[in-house]
């Protein structure tokens, strides 16, 4: 995600679950992407079957972001009747971040299907694996690594984070008690290349919120890749700046995800588009629930 050393209100639920037809795809396209197919439309979503026990969401944030990033899709699934829980993740260290969700996801009982956003990504696939309950994995324009990958490594040759300066990109806060530096994005990064998509004014307000986001958090190997075992599917924006397109895809191929391509967006698609999101989530539960 980031290479250190350079340093609308959401649509019918039933909308939404239509999406998934149009966005679904198949074939390869430019830059390796697929091209739209259609697909058939899983219908009405269902976070449960007869006989099974209800599955939970948990939505788990990015850097720069807090729960509230994932507002439009638990308004969509709460409408829905979905459970659905938001996990705070301190983005501080990916691997003591990954064991304050697994130990959230044990606490749930019942079945769970885990969904990350950016950085969330790699938690989900550490927290995954210190977690039974889980029973799959969706990831929206996210990072999925391998063991032993940090997120620097996983941003793509032509992100910004590779091309731009990083005084153009970051503002350092030091001074933690252990020696590291915290993050923020500027907010031409933020206005620019991370929530390029949204309206300005929006963009504006919540880069004034963003959460700091700590050196460990990207530099840390994962220590499992729980996609291995795990069914995902993959939520990939073709506007992405921050995690290339070509990066997520190559993800999520080596993943075996059911990939889903949302031509346009930016890495924020899951607040300018949350219908588009939820229709992959949808997607999930209707799979795994069959």
């Amino acid at each position: 995600m980031l290479r250190l050393s350079r340093l609308r209100r959401p649509r019918a639920i039933a909308a939404a679950v239509a999406l998934t037809a149009s966005l679904a795809l198949v074939g390869t396209g430019h830059a390796g992407l697929p091209t739209a197919a259609h697909a058939q439309d899983p219908g009405p979503l269902h976070c449960t079957t007869p006989g099974h026990q209800p599955i939970t969401v948990v939505l788990v944030h990015g850097a720069w972001a807090d729960s509230s990033s994932w507002n439009g899709e638990i308004d969509e699934l709460q409408r829905a009747g979905c459970a659905v829980r938001a996990a705070d993740n301190p983005v501080e260290n990916l691997t003591t971040d990954s064991e304050k969700v697994a130990a959230f996801v044990r606490a749930i009982p019942g079945p769970v299907l885990l969904v990350g956003h950016s950085y969330g990504g790699a938690v989900i696939s550490n927290a995954a694996a210190e977690a039974d309950n889980v029973v799959g994995l969706v990831y929206v324009d996210a990072a999925a690594p391998a063991v032993g990958e940090p997120l620097s490594a996983l941003d793509g040759s032509t992100s910004v984070i590779a091309t731009k300066p990083a005084s153009e990109l970051f503002e350092q806060v030091p001074g933690t008690p252990d020696g590291n530096t915290n993050l923020l994005l500027t907010e031409n990064a933020f206005v620019n290349y991370f929530g390029d998509d949204l309206p300005k004014a929006q963009a504006r307000q919540l880069w004034a919120a963003q959460t700091m986001t700590a050196t460990p958090a990207i530099d840390t190997p994962s220590r499992y890749a729980a996609w291995k075992t795990l069914p995902s599917w993959y939520f990939i924006s073709t506007g992405d700046k921050i995690i290339t397109p070509e990066s997520e895809l190559a993800m999520a191929r080596r993943a075996h995800s059911h990939v889903t391509v949302f031509h346009g967006g930016s890495h924020l698609t899951l607040i300018s588009h949350p219908d588009a999101v939820t229709a992959v989530i949808a997607k999930a539960l209707a799979d795994t629930t069959r």
